[in-house]
């Protein structure tokens, strides 16, 4: 009778047992499924706000048919169906990219979204209401008022500079994308809607140097750019959920393992020093370096640096101009992108017009680590001490030119000097 008891016991409490971790292997079960669930719609929601690029070539294409816009890519975009939008890498929903492929080329599409305020110091130092109602010039518009149309915009935009007629004919010769010699109204709405971006602008005035990509055709304000293909500067890609979890000082450390060997490094770093040079005091006008973060750069197969985003590079005289309309309480008020940085004149409650950094000083912060490891025993003391010169550089480069040109000078020569003799040259 005990025994029969104890057994009765023993298979109540083997079946509580199965029951308890039946239960619980069901709530983990439905715990997994519902937090795959919420992960995955969180994705999908994110995916589908951020990436709106067939959206943008509707709109676009539906321009294109009516006769209001045209450009060298329109017909491949909209008729034969040559140019394809690939895989998202849109960061901000008003300005959609894509990877693409147009023929045989590979490239990146551009492709601008929806309104915001003119100059908003909050997102892009861009006016895109103008550009995205494609209404200028208006109808009757002569090559040559267009033309002074383009003088007046470029002046306003990079200053009275010397040259500028040169850009205005390069801009006009853009324009005429099917190259009949003739310009039309739809082909010049789409020019002017391309010329209040940024981006495009750079392209421009960098046109014959090596560190921006190539422009390949446009339709409005969608643009195809020449394909890097090595992107960002350094670091990897990781999974949300690992970025969150992963502590700060791993995470770099883990960029940094992600790199090009150092001679090509050096090469890369010589590149970004020739950027700072051309942007500063260049042939049309200075600009200034608003984000110099390894996302904004990439490098090419032979190790040529390419800007990747030039959205935060950005014309000298349009940065102050709207700077200084900019309300403050203090100095954090008083910045654009990540790193340009005034500072906020208390008794007037505005921001003053001179960035505390200059261009190079950003560019050496970015390539601090990034040169120094791995870089070779009889140049590292050197390197480090001309980097530390140059990151601790403060004010305008207008401010301290002499200095500003020695550190750069200095930089390249010694990293030029390291790596002349080999094939990475």
């Amino acid at each position: 009778s005990r025994s029969k008891l104890t057994e009765t016991v023993d298979v109540c409490f083997q079946q509580a047992k199965f029951s308890y971790l039946h239960m619980k292997y069901l709530f983990f079960s439905w715990l997994a499924v519902f937090v795959g669930s919420w992960i995955v719609y969180v994705e999908y929601s994110s995916y589908t706000e951020l990436c709106r690029g067939h959206d943008c070539k509707n709109s676009i294409c539906d321009k294109y048919r009516k006769g209001v816009i045209d450009g060298s890519a329109c017909s491949s975009l909209c008729e034969k169906g040559t140019l394809y939008l690939g895989k998202c890498f849109t960061a901000k929903p008003k300005s959609q990219v894509y990877s693409g492929s147009w023929g045989d080329l590979e490239g990146v599409i551009k492709c601008q979204m929806e309104d915001a305020p003119h100059y908003d110091l909050g997102s892009e130092m861009e006016p895109r209401k103008e550009s995205a109602a494609f209404n200028k010039p208006t109808k009757g518009t002569s090559v040559e008022k267009f033309r002074e149309m383009i003088l007046n915009h470029l002046k306003a935009k990079v200053g009275d500079q010397a040259n500028l007629a040169d850009l205005a004919t390069q801009v006009l010769a853009i324009t005429d994308a099917n190259k009949d010699g003739h310009i039309s109204l739809p082909e010049a709405h789409s020019t002017w809607a391309l010329l209040q971006l940024n981006e495009f602008l750079l392209a421009l005035v960098l046109q014959d140097r090596e560190h921006t990509p190539k422009l390949l055709g446009f339709c409005g304000d969608l643009y195809v750019m020449e394909k890097v293909p090595h992107s960002p500067l350094y670091g990897v890609s990781l999974p949300w959920i690992v970025e969150v979890w992963m502590p700060a000082g791993l995470r770099h450390s883990m960029d940094q393992w992600f790199t090009p060997s150092w001679p090509h490094k050096a090469k890369i770093s010589i590149g970004l020093l020739e950027l700072v040079e051309d942007v500063f005091h260049g042939t049309f006008g200075s600009f200034l370096m608003c984000d110099v973060s390894a996302a904004s750069f990439g490098y090419n197969d032979r190790h040529d640096l390419k800007v990747m985003d030039a959205r935060y590079i950005v014309p000298e005289a349009i940065f102050q101009e709207d700077i200084r309309q900019q309300r403050c309480e203090a100095d954090e008020d008083c910045v654009y992108g990540a790193d340009c940085l005034t500072s906020c004149d208390l008794t007037k409650h505005r921001c003053t017009p001179e960035v505390t950094r200059p261009n190079l000083a950003k560019a050496c912060e970015a390539l601090k680590d990034y040169v120094l490891r791995g870089a070779p025993s009889d140049v590292r003391e050197e390197l480090e001490k001309q980097l530390y010169a140059c990151v601790t550089l403060k004010g305008s480069a207008e401010q301290m030119e002499i200095e500003h040109s020695l550190i750069l000078n200095n930089l390249k020569t010694l990293l030029w000097k390291k790596i002349s003799h080999t094939k990475d040259s």
